[in-house]
């Protein structure tokens, strides 16, 4: 009978795993097929089942074997990973980190601002018995339920436990891992202040990371919807994504949710990189690699600024009223409604200043089940902003509520799509060109870290003023990328005394560290908001 399919942490089909089934009537020896498949000559029952596979961990579980459906076994590749849990705090609040490793490692602390900071050694971690080191995996589809490492293991001995307390100082630390072998993983740890303490309060876009993280073999961009009875073999060949004309596949009311409980390999930074190199790959472009460029230059720039991760945004734990600017960065696009609407009122009714210094951001909202779990509310449209138009929406977010343009002042378009270009000069009587020395029409923002679509601080993704910005939007310069799909740089106020001023393009924060023109600009706004 088929028992079930057996796939890594990519949901990718493992053939040839070894597979032992155990009960009181003996056992049964069986391998996987080349879809991952499990064949084997047993009843429905109880079992105790082992896995064994050459570059994997091996693990037993007790499994119910049945007629009804084939279960999902997991097995976990033997590359160093890790994360900490939670994956946000305060400063004196602690986290545990969770290191997968089949060797010997390190573990250290650092502090990303301008300079990587060194804070401290955590420890060196081994094999106090073969492999101890080594995570298991539940089986299912752990990117609803959490992966939960240490969960197995580690219960009720205090030796086991590997916790580490959050820093006085608030930003964006990472914890490197580097093992015997040389293997090197890092990963993130947002530590927001224990009480405000700056004047400026910035939003790490952690929702936005659980977005795109698809360790576990879903995310909302691979298998959103849910996932699917057989672990993928080819992508190009079985993944919606690329087989359907489509192509996002958002085409339903209702998603599985996605648990902020997994590693996120999209934001690993390799150990030798600095600030001013170039930010590479794919996803690292838009993600939390991206956004310590913007950190850093805060920091060279002297400006005092509060760290918080969005999810603490959304569970009151930043209190806006506490700060003259908030600033959000590279690529904030999944938000809650209850996010959002805090936001806006500040802005519009208590004379908040805020910099939307990103692109594609607020475009989608997100509810959460629980503290680590959201759903992502992508509507049944099958795609972000070319289908929408035919329904009279700019965004996700305006398919449920309103377009983000309302507070943004510009909203998301395909046009000018995975390009990079500088911008052109519009207005530059306005006082954001102060110290520029820009003429209308000159050009500025080429130089830019962003590597995945290169050419200048207006690319990746951009937005463009529309119907729904708010009377009085100001536009002030646009991106000279193609189809007239260039980012929009605009800026308007409120008549509480609130601004916004907003860049329109992922890629802008990337030009921060390396763009003259780009730093002064994005200085001359915040020294005016901050009064």
């Amino acid at each position: 009978m088929l028992v079930g399919y057996v796939s890594c942490e990519r949901y990718l089909a493992i053939p040839d795993v070894l597979f032992e089934f155990e009960n009181s009537k003996g056992s049964v020896e069986t391998r996987s097929t080349a879809t991952g498949a499990v064949y084997a000559d047993v009843e429905s029952g109880e079992y105790r089942v082992t896995l064994y596979k050459e570059g994997y961990g091996a693990k037993s579980m007790d499994v119910r074997v049945t007629e009804g459906g084939p279960y999902q076994f997991r097995l976990l590749s033997n590359n160093l990973v890790g994360y900490a849990w939670p994956k946000w705090v305060r400063s004196g609040e602690r986290s545990e980190y969770r290191v997968h490793a089949v060797e010997p490692y390190r573990l250290d602390l650092y502090r990303y601002g301008w300079r990587k900071e060194y804070i401290k050694t955590v420890g060196w971690f081994d094999e106090h018995g073969p492999r101890a080191t080594m995570q298991i995996t539940p089986d299912g589809d752990y990117t609803q339920t959490g992966i939960e490492f240490n969960k197995r293991g580690y219960r009720n001995n205090p030796h086991h436990t590997q916790f580490v307390v959050g820093p006085e100082r608030s930003g964006l630390y990472y914890f490197h891992a580097k093992a015997e072998s040389g293997a090197f993983f890092s990963f993130p740890w947002i530590v927001a202040p224990a009480e405000p303490r700056a004047k400026i309060a910035v939003l790490a876009a952690n929702m936005n990371w659980n977005a795109y993280n698809n360790f576990g073999g879903r995310s909302n961009y691979i298998h959103p919807i849910e996932m699917p009875p057989k672990p993928t073999v080819n992508a190009r060949l079985d993944l919606d994504r690329y087989t359907s004309d489509e192509h996002m596949q958002f085409s339903v009311e209702e998603y599985a949710p996605l648990s902020f409980d997994r590693p996120e390999l999209i934001n690993h930074i390799p150990e030798g990189t600095e600030i001013t190199d170039p930010v590479e790959g794919r996803s690292t472009c838009h993600v939390a690699p991206a956004e310590w460029r913007l950190f850093g230059w805060l920091e060279r720039e002297g400006l005092e600024y509060d760290l918080y991760a969005e999810t603490q945004f959304h569970q009151s734990v930043l209190n806006l009223d506490a700060y003259q600017v908030v600033i959000t960065s590279t690529h904030p696009e999944y938000w809650s409604k209850e996010m959002y609407f805090n936001l806006k009122e500040w802005v519009f009714e208590r004379g908040g200043k805020l910099l939307y210094l990103g692109g594609n951001g607020l475009n989608c909202p997100v509810e959460f089940i629980d503290e680590y779990t959201m759903t992502i509310r992508n509507g049944k449209y099958k795609g972000i902003s070319a289908n929408l138009k035919e329904f009279g929406k700019e965004s996700r977010m305006h398919t449920y509520y309103e377009s983000e343009a309302n507070l943004l002042g510009v909203v998301c378009t395909d046009s000018g799509i995975m390009t990079g270009a500088p911008y052109r000069a519009i207005d530059t009587s306005h006082w954001i060109f102060e110290g520029t020395g820009l003429n209308d029409g000159d050009i500025f923002g080429e130089k830019c870290l962003h590597m995945r679509c290169w050419g200048g601080a207006s690319g990746h993704e951009t937005d463009k003023m529309s119907p729904s910005s708010p009377a009085g939007t100001k536009l002030l310069a646009k991106g000279l990328n193609p189809d007239n799909g260039g980012a929009e740089i605009v800026y308007h106020e409120t008549a509480s005394g609130g601004a916004v001023y907003s860049v329109g393009s992922i890629s802008y924060p990337c030009s921060l560290p390396v763009d003259s023109n780009i730093s002064t600009i994005t200085r001359n706004v915040i020294n005016r908001f901050l009064g």
